[in-house]
């Protein structure tokens, strides 16, 4: 399976010190220059930054159609415009992005894309971790990853809990 990361999944689970929990459900995670840059450059002693250039499972892979990118930067970030990009050259089985305005462009495009929440409920469901609750509240306190209760709750449902 060919699975394609933007950013903030991987910083988030970077900082609730889940980042392995990619490997275990894809093996491999592609990702583009701009994300790369956004994690180990723009973000610099954050979490994630240090960790993601050793890790032998995160796959850099520069983006060939520049147009493409640009075009997409009208919309979007470098890291999501490459990320999408990306998906697409490959193409990748599955994209996993965060942002709303990142997943209506990847419908768009007819891609696949999930979630870091659903990476989650995927990780569960694999019994790769037993509850997701304390991951939620660690992604609130820890990531300041903003979840609406009501997603939060769907979360929960989803996973059982």
């Amino acid at each position: 399976m060919i699975v394609v990361s933007n950013t903030s999944p991987i910083i988030n689970l970077a900082c609730i010190g889940q980042l392995d929990l990619l490997r275990q459900i894809y093996g491999q995670i592609t990702i583009p220059d701009a994300v790369f840059t956004e994690i180990t450059v723009n973000g610099i002693g954050q979490p994630g930054a240090e960790e993601v250039p050793r890790l032998p499972w995160m796959i850099l892979r520069p983006v060939i159609q520049r147009p493409l990118v640009n075009v997409l930067r009208l919309e979007l970030d470098a890291g999501e415009a490459e990320a999408l990009a990306c998906a697409l050259e490959l193409p990748a089985d599955l994209i996993l992005l965060d942002e709303r305005r990142a997943r209506e462009v990847a419908q768009r495009l007819g891609l696949r894309f999930i979630g870091l929440l659903g990476v989650l409920i995927e990780a569960q469901r694999q019994q790769r971790i037993s509850r997701i609750r304390p991951l939620l509240d660690d992604l609130r306190q820890k990531a300041g990853f903003w979840i609406t209760d009501a997603l939060y709750q769907r979360v929960l449902t989803a996973a059982g809990e």
